[in-house]
């Protein structure tokens, strides 16, 4: 998996612009989370699609970023927390062990061969 760094507001509206020509995917990570740690790991062994950003957010450091992207795509704050962001919005939303690869590839039909 290749991770884009999220770590400004300004991002976030270049994630929404981007969202109307490719899917972007979001992950919110919590540092001290041993959940959030196995979420990232098991996103990590994902095959992840080259043609789909992944932007990956310390949510530890950059708390005032989450709560910006709650606001923005009106979801409830969750650690760790999956978005999948498409035409401005927000089509997909995973938290804690639901984050898995086999439920992206399903909200994500481009990445089913």
């Amino acid at each position: 998996m290749h991770w884009n760094q999220l770590e400004s507001a300004e991002q976030l509206e270049l994630i929404h612009q981007a969202s109307f020509t490719n899917p972007q995917a979001i992950f919110k990570h919590s540092t001290r989370c041993n959940i959030s740690s196995m979420a990232k790991m098991r996103l990590d062994q994902m095959d992840g699609p080259d043609e789909i950003p992944f932007y990956y957010l310390d949510l530890i450091q950059f708390r005032n970023i989450s709560n910006e992207i709650a606001d923005k795509w009106q979801v409830h704050h969750e650690s760790p927390q999956l978005l999948i962001i498409r035409n401005g919005e927000c089509v997909y939303e995973a938290s804690h062990m639901e984050i898995r690869a086999d439920e992206i590839r399903d909200a994500l039909p481009e990445l089913n061969p």
